[in-house]
């Protein structure tokens, strides 16, 4: 049976503690037996009691010990319950965990990661079901990641940490109970393969097929949507889509990401935020002034409506951004509309 995400994140967590023992994992009703909100951190604190500790609910206080723990030369991961919460930790993030690598005269590491579970589509509302990744782009000493379903959550985190700067990883909840991708199968139609220096980003696309009437480029929590866009497109409409879903979000890797735009002449951007100051924004600004002699089209934004969630679900999709949305902008930038 293929590991789900959830379980390639709870096993990542396994192996950095058993291969760092200066780390020390904290957040919101983490211990065991209810072993955190999405479980994520089930069967940690039977093994490492001493490591893995349940906090006050004081999301600036867990990330401020966190940031001390850091400074002081040891490892720390952090659990935000829901992402929404982080903003209670924001001072902490802005103005000390992202500071600290650059202001005492030399280069001091922190090796800090706050994990947030993010994204609606499960009906839990307003506060529980936000994207805030937007408010963290552009920080300077900040990492931005997003878990996927291609990249490998060992990898991921123990890459975060070992940069040496502090970094924030993004979870969608929906993921949660996806499979992860293996061996570069998709499924009968789409492979993928991992590419860039580190493999930061996962490109989905039909066999060995180069040329692209469009390339998707989306964070890990909207990768199983827009391959089912790009899946439906093929079948029903006959346009090849590629999907570009990389690990790293900030800072951007334009180098791995501009060749197959470049080749396709056509993109689409799509992520869960509201629209302005997003990941997204940033990237197409930078699309459009590196590749304008090879676009054949303007390029596309897809974001959530500007509204606050809502818990009822038939009302929820109509804020958050679902399949139709993804490949309504594609048709209409393929036929130039």
């Amino acid at each position: 049976m293929a590991e789900r995400v959830v379980e390639n994140l709870n096993q990542a967590l396994h192996a950095l503690l058993a291969d760092d023992p200066a780390l020390t994992v904290l957040g919101e009703d983490l211990v065991d037996p209810y072993g955190g909100a999405f479980k994520v951190t089930r069967g940690l604190s039977a093994r490492w009691p001493d490591r893995v500790l349940s906090t006050p609910l004081s999301e600036g206080g867990i990330v401020g010990v966190a940031g001390g723990l850091a400074l002081a030369g040891q490892s720390a991961i952090v659990e935000i319950m829901f992402s929404d919460f982080v903003a209670l930790a924001f001072d902490q993030i802005l103005n000390f965990a992202s500071k600290s690598t650059a202001m005492y005269g030399r280069r001091v590491p922190m090796r800090l990661v706050v994990r947030c579970p993010s994204g609606g589509n499960r009906g839990y509302g307003p506060t529980h079901s936000q994207s805030p990744l937007k408010h963290f782009v552009g920080i300077p000493g900040l990492s931005l990641h997003e878990v996927s379903p291609f990249h490998d959550n060992r990898a991921v985190l123990a890459g975060m940490l070992a940069t040496g700067r502090p970094g924030l990883l993004f979870e969608d909840k929906v993921l949660y109970t996806s499979r992860m991708y293996a061996d570069g199968v998709v499924d009968e139609l789409f492979r993928y393969d991992l590419i860039g220096p580190d493999g930061d980003v996962a490109r989905v696309r039909v066999d060995e097929e180069e040329q692209a009437d469009c390339v998707l480029v989306v964070p890990g929590g909207l990768a199983a949507r827009a391959v089912a866009v790009a899946r439906e497109l093929l079948l029903r409409d006959d346009i090849v889509c590629q999907v570009l879903v990389p690990s790293r979000l900030w800072p951007l890797d334009t180098d791995t990401l501009l060749p197959p735009i470049a080749r396709a002449g056509r993109v689409v951007v799509a992520e869960e935020s509201t629209a302005g100051g997003t990941w997204g924004a940033e990237l197409a600004q930078v699309v459009h002034r590196r590749l304008w002699g090879a676009l054949r089209a303007p390029v596309r934004l897809v974001h959530s409506a500007d509204s606050v969630i809502p818990t009822a679900a038939h009302l929820e999709r109509t804020v958050l951004v679902q399949d139709t949305d993804i490949r309504q902008a594609v048709k209409e930038v393929v036929s130039g509309d």
